[in-house]
């Protein structure tokens, strides 16, 4: 890769991080994996309970190893920038890490929420932070923390994107993007809200300043620059840190009718607007308002994802399978699923029950025979009715999303891994009936490097700029819409 400059793109995600080399060479975006690395929990035994946890060091490890990777090579690296999942945190006293933080799939968080509404109601809350409700947010997981005394030595709540940022420059922000998932800031003014943290009984002292994507949070610590081989001076640059932000600012379209859905582990589907939707009608339906990079509001839903086909992968293959045989396993079944002809059962994919890890499969066995379905009989099957059933997901909660925001949604953009899974494209323009444009694959790279690239002055103008950037580097793939039979229609 021959750019005029380059940044490296920390991206963390559910399962797997990777630092990518990014820039830009004749009016293109020019990628380059460098380290690629798995994230896998960990469970530890809590005295009468195992905690679910994210081996923080050990990501750490693997990323400043990638980054060394990346400062050794002939690109000129101008920036580093960090992105992750959202929600979770480490805490910290006078800027040493207290405990290993937690998953959000832990369990322990269920004393949280009570203890939220029993000081807010869901109704105020929602009015206030506008976060579709989802038992593990920050503010319910601080809350648990407060209620287990956890929080008594700590004056500082990092989360993760920020924490790595913390270690790599020694400066404590809370970037804004990642920010708006806390549950903790105020929807309208985009800063904490300090009434509610009084009202939980969270000191306002525990959360850094806020900092928007394209920020300089510092330089890299002497001691790390020498660690990286790094030169002097390399600035480490606040990215949209939740990577469905940079994953967003990457859909590679400008049109206001355009929904997307930034599918993963996890599917976030929705629009982006000017201003937060904070109606009750809005909370009922569960969405979400979560800032984006230059102050958008991504307006959203949290709807299952990918997840469901992986938990169901590990259930079939046991824990000796090896990741290429899961690989090489998931490409046939997809293969079979686009081939199976018997009307499957389209199942409830945001129930909660399908939140946890466990056997999936036997959980949408169960679902279906409580809602007199007859449950799938094959794996074949069984992939076919997950995808069927995201799919009429994304369906719902696109057209939820043009009524509850009056905004009308002629097309809908896939970005992520799950732009990958052509099945599932297909079956989601069948039910949306809506043409679906998939890609690219490293949205949220390509994100935090443009961000980077933009604020080190490489690329100038607006989030509409940016996308035409990424626009003119890969063609998503097309699929139109064909007449679903009455079986399949949602």
């Amino acid at each position: 890769m021959r750019t005029t400059a380059a940044v490296a793109a920390v991206d963390l995600g559910a399962t797997s991080g990777r630092v990518i080399l990014g820039g830009l060479a004749d009016g293109r975006l020019r990628m380059r994996p460098v380290a690629r690395f798995p994230n896998q929990p960990v469970r530890l035994h809590e005295g009468h309970r195992a905690g679910l946890h994210w081996n923080i060091t050990e990501l750490h490890r693997s990323l400043t190893a990638g980054l060394a990777q990346a400062l050794r090579g002939d690109e000129d690296v101008v920036s580093v920038g960090v992105d992750s999942w959202a929600v979770d945190y480490a805490l910290l006293r006078d800027g040493r890490m207290l405990g290993v933080p937690y998953h959000y799939r832990d369990e322990r968080t269920a004393a949280g929420v009570a203890a939220v509404h029993g000081q807010v109601g869901p109704e105020e809350l929602y009015a206030r932070n506008g976060l579709q409700h989802l038992p593990f947010n920050t503010v319910f997981q601080l809350a648990a923390d407060r209620v287990a005394g956890t929080l008594d030595l700590a004056d500082r709540a990092l989360l993760i994107p920020d924490l790595i940022a913390y270690w790599l420059t020694g400066q404590e922000v809370t970037e804004a993007t990642n920010a708006s998932t806390t549950g903790l800031l105020d929807a309208r003014t985009r800063q904490w809200d300090t009434g509610l943290l009084a009202e939980l009984g969270l000191a306002r002292e525990l959360l850094a300043p806020v900092v928007a994507p394209g920020t300089t949070i510092g330089s890299l610590l002497p001691a790390v620059a020498a660690d990286l081989g790094a030169g002097p001076g390399l600035p480490v640059t606040a990215v949209g840190s939740h990577d469905t932000a940079s994953a967003v600012a990457a859909v590679p379209s400008t049109a206001e009718d355009a929904a997307f859905i930034s599918s993963g582990t996890w599917s976030l589907v929705g629009i982006e607007l000017e201003a937060p939707v904070l109606t009750e009608e809005s909370r009922a339906a569960n969405f979400t308002n979560e800032g984006g990079v230059d102050g958008r509001v991504r307006y959203l839903k949290n709807v299952s994802g990918l997840w469901l086909l992986t938990e169901s992968m590990r259930t079939w293959d046991g824990p000796g399978a090896t990741d290429a045989q899961r690989s090489s396993d998931l490409a046939a079944l997809l293969a079979e699923a686009a081939a199976v002809t018997r009307p499957v059962p389209v199942f409830d994919a945001t129930d909660d029950r399908f939140t946890a890890p466990g056997d999936m499969p036997a959980r949408i066995t169960a679902w279906c025979r409580e809602h007199d379905l007859e449950p799938p009989r094959t794996r074949a099957e069984v992939v076919r009715s997950i995808l069927e059933s995201l799919a009429a997901a994304y369906a719902t909660t696109i057209e939820q999303a043009e009524r509850l925001s009056g905004r009308p949604i002629r097309t809908v953009h896939v970005v992520g891994g799950g732009s990958q899974n052509a099945l599932l494209c297909q079956l989601t323009a069948d039910r949306t009936g809506r043409p679906v444009h998939a890609g690219p694959v490293e949205a949220t790279a390509i994100g935090n490097v443009l961000v980077q690239l933009r604020a080190a002055g490489v690329v100038p103008g607006s989030l509409e700029a940016l996308r035409d950037i990424v626009a003119r580097t890969a063609e998503p793939v097309r699929y139109v819409p064909r007449v679903l039979s009455p079986a399949r229609r949602p």
